[in-house]
């Protein structure tokens, strides 16, 4: 019960931090500063979704997320 309420904190903090990178580089793009910075943000954005995915399959093989709701 611990572990799954710590995950959905975890979870949550990802998200958020997905759609602020993801905001950002659209911010470059739109101000026109594109280039480096707006793909270093998009970068910072993939690799947090592949973390986060990594993660949510680690939970869920080590029973940390269960499928019942």
């Amino acid at each position: 019960m611990r572990y799954t309420s710590c995950m959905r904190y975890v979870v949550i903090l990802f998200l958020v931090c997905i759609l602020y990178s993801l905001g950002a580089a659209a911010w470059y793009m739109v101000k026109g500063e594109g280039g480096e910075r707006m793909v270093r943000a998009l970068t910072i954005r993939v690799a947090l979704s592949v973390t986060l995915f990594l993660l949510l399959m680690a939970g869920i093989h080590f029973g940390f997320i269960t499928g019942k709701l």
